[in-house]
């Protein structure tokens, strides 16, 4: 695949907003990153723009945008198209595409990010940075070395006129989301089943978090919390049309999850596995964007 590379000038800070947004707890203010696409289902050939973002009220924005730099689209035949008019803002990054032949399209954007904790000394250090760059960067008198992969995956799917499904067979890296029926096919007061794989194998008894969009025009946050089964599937039944978004998150390391797609660490039960840079702790997340439609 091609890498769409966006230059911001906030660099830093936007890459520790996107870390955070794998995301925070579900409380009101959490901070939920996401990509809402102008439109999910298509009659013909027209452009389509696609808000990057990260906020506390989803698809509103507020806190800053997410990066983009590991941005892919890919059209129905599975091969990638090249987003254009690429665009870097204070609130939101965004893209526009414009698909010509008929079917499903789908917008990834991965980010992945390797922390190490260390002491040198009497002080507690942190790193972020490249794998080929820690033997050199990481002091060889550093104690307590622990070393941990944050992978998150965003998604949202787009459909011109007949649905179709290349785009929907996972890469089996990370956490990955199966529909086992059309994302762009999703109606009020209807139950669809999705199968969450991590690395390609069913993913149970992960917590999976659904929040209608617009939830500052609401009392409640209305978001429902599931679980998958032994074999990573889980059922959601759509109360209200609209735009809903999906997350979950997968841990085996320090950051302990303290609700769906957590990360704050909490005090665990037991012992926390130690990372090393050959076989580092993770954390696996996935968000998508759904939209629901009147029947």
């Amino acid at each position: 695949m091609k890498n769409a590379s966006l230059l911001r000038p906030t660099l830093v800070a936007t890459a520790l907003i996107t870390t955070l947004s794998l995301a925070l707890p579900m409380a009101a203010h959490a901070h939920r990153g996401w990509l809402l696409p102008s439109a999910t289902v298509l009659s013909g050939s027209e452009w389509v723009t696609v808000d990057a973002a990260v906020s506390n009220d989803l698809f509103h924005l507020k806190l800053g945008p997410l990066a983009l730099n590991n941005l892919h689209i890919l059209g129905p035949d599975g091969k990638e198209l090249a987003p254009e008019n690429l665009n870097n803002g204070k609130l939101r990054n965004s893209f526009e595409f414009k698909p010509v032949a008929n079917g499903t399209y789908k917008t990834v954007v991965t980010n992945e990010t390797l922390v190490a904790t260390y002491t040198l000394g009497k002080a507690n250090k942190r790193w972020r940075g490249k794998a080929e760059n820690f033997a050199r960067e990481i002091p060889a008198d550093a104690t307590n070395v622990n070393v941990s992969l944050a992978q998150a995956r965003y998604e949202t799917f787009i459909t011109v006129g007949k649905p179709s499904d290349a785009v929907l067979k996972p890469a089996n890296t990370g956490l990955e989301l199966v529909p086992l029926s059309h994302p762009n096919d999703l109606y009020a007061g209807d139950t669809t089943q999705f199968q969450f794989l991590l690395d390609g194998k069913p993913a149970p008894d992960l917590d999976v978090t659904v929040i209608p969009g617009n939830a500052r025009y609401r009392d409640k946050l209305g978001d429902m919390r599931l679980r998958t089964d032994a074999n990573g599937k889980f059922s959601v039944t759509w109360a209200d049309a609209g735009m809903v978004w999906l997350n979950a998150a997968e841990d085996n390391g320090e950051l302990q999850v303290s609700g769906p797609g957590s990360a704050v660490p909490i005090k665990p039960s037991h012992a926390l596995p130690v990372g090393t840079i050959d076989k580092p702790t993770r954390r696996a997340s996935y968000t998508a964007t759904l939209e629901v439609l009147q029947p």
